[in-house]
């Protein structure tokens, strides 16, 4: 999602322009709109805990048309407070579509809910450690990602939306993407990243969590 968008506009930037904040700075920055929108969107789990499933997956659907809509806003959608407040607004929808799913988990088996943020917060620290760890550059990496991750993130969101149902290599499968991903994002911001990529990498980030978490609960649930 971001970073992990199909279209051009919303991919990180090319590397033409000179960075003018260190590696650490940049990394700190993307970090805090990366809890930030993690934040909105617990509250809005919270929020939308009483919404009926009809509700649910028209909000999600919602969100994933606000990322659509991303992809073709160019700049505005890239960097400043406007693009800032789209990434709040996309992760509060997303919470309100998947409130009612996760409170049912949660009463289902709440021990399901609780591994998967557990392990998604493991491997988000493991592949972004491992991006910025990692001297080759795996920027031509960022495309074909952005491509498979697209779909992936609507295919997640209607595999937990309609029901626990589904193959688990179709969650092992977006899992794993979610968190290649999550690793060229990190190695990106290492080689090439500047302040004008923030937003977007937060942004793509950010999906990629979302999408591993998800992934988890079909599969820590389908026992």
């Amino acid at each position: 999602m971001p970073t992990d968008q199909p279209i051009p506009s919303v991919l990180p930037s090319q590397p033409t322009a000179e960075r003018t904040l260190t590696t650490a700075a940049l990394l700190g920055a993307v970090m805090f709109l990366v809890a930030a929108a993690v934040g909105f969107l617990a509250a809005g789990c919270f929020a939308g805990r009483d919404l009926s499933s009809g509700q649910a997956i028209v909000l999600s659907l919602i969100g994933f048309g606000m990322l659509l809509l991303q992809s073709f806003g160019g700049e505005r959608f890239r960097i400043g407070s406007f693009a800032i407040g789209w990434l709040f607004a996309v992760a509060l929808v997303i919470g309100l579509g998947l409130g009612p799913v996760l409170r049912s988990y949660a009463n289902a088996d709440s021990a399901a809910v609780t591994q998967a943020a557990a392990v998604t917060a493991l491997v988000v620290a493991a592949m972004g450690a491992g991006g910025l760890a990692i001297d080759r550059d795996l920027a031509g990496w960022l495309r074909p990602l952005t491509y498979a991750i697209f779909g992936v993130l609507l295919a997640s969101l209607l595999l937990v939306l309609l029901g626990s149902g589904g193959s688990p290599l179709i969650s092992i499968a977006i899992g794993g993407i979610s968190a290649v991903l999550i690793l060229v994002d990190f190695n990106y911001l290492r080689q090439h990243g500047t302040e004008d990529d923030v937003v977007v990498l937060a942004t793509g980030i950010f999906v990629s969590i979302v999408n591993i978490f998800l992934s988890l609960l079909n599969l820590f649930s389908q026992d």
